[in-house]
């Protein structure tokens, strides 16, 4: 799969992603590491069907997300894939229960309000639920958007960065507990960070570089 941009000066194009192939099992975790602007982001944005490729193709759970319309891709991600983001993405204008509820709904959930009131008591935010954004920390904002990315039981669950706001302490905290739903659900984990010990608790650590992808074999340091 390749991804590249046209210049601002018209000059050429810029090759963000170069011949990246690789195939997650059902069940596995996996890290991507990288420096900042090597494609990590680009390529969770291509797995997701949130981006296109100017060449190769995504199959998600059997499916070819780019033989899709966007209708239809918004509709497996909705049914598929969770997301945890470094900036949380939570709409400040809705409490934590209906930032929870919002993409259950749009899924069609009938028990959208249930599902989410028992993720985020799971996630240890029973007694906030009706605190908006504002109102929360940031560890507390990571936990409602991991109720969030849970509540759908996702099939594959796409990290970006989701302590990058965080103190150690609280970032820690935060991971403990994305690892241990992720455990419980059986989720598929893609796990884009800069932490090498983070990346180290996946089973699998993917190194880009360049835009090319490569196995960093795990008796190998991964620091940048």
């Amino acid at each position: 799969m390749c991804k590249s941009v046209a210049m601002a000066d018209q000059q050429g194009e810029l090759h963000i992603l170069r011949d990246v192939g690789f195939a997650v099992g059902a069940g596995e975790s996996v890290a991507i590491v990288g420096a900042s602007g090597s494609g990590k982001s680009t390529l969770l944005g291509l797995l997701a069907g949130l981006d296109v490729p100017v060449s190769g193709s995504v199959r998600i759970l059997g499916t070819e997300l780019f033989s899709l319309g966007e209708d239809a891709r918004a509709a497996l991600r909705g049914e598929s894939i969770g997301f945890v983001f470094q900036s949380f993405q939570l709409l400040p204008a809705l409490t934590a229960l209906e930032n929870v509820m919002l993409p259950l709904e749009l899924a069609g959930y009938a028990d959208a309000e249930q599902r989410a009131l028992s993720w985020l008591d799971r996630v240890g935010l029973g007694k906030r639920v009706s605190h908006y954004p504002k109102h929360l920390s940031g560890g507390e904002q990571q936990r409602v958007a991991l109720a969030r990315a849970f509540a759908a039981d996702p099939r594959l669950l796409l990290a970006d960065e989701p302590t990058g706001n965080l103190d150690a302490a609280t970032g820690k905290s935060i991971i403990d507990l994305m690892f241990a739903l992720n455990r419980e659900a059986g989720t598929t984990l893609i796990l884009v960070t800069h932490d090498e010990m983070l990346a180290r608790r996946c089973g699998r650590v993917l190194r880009m570089t360049e835009g090319r992808l490569k196995e960093v074999p795990q008796d190998t340091a991964i620091a940048d």
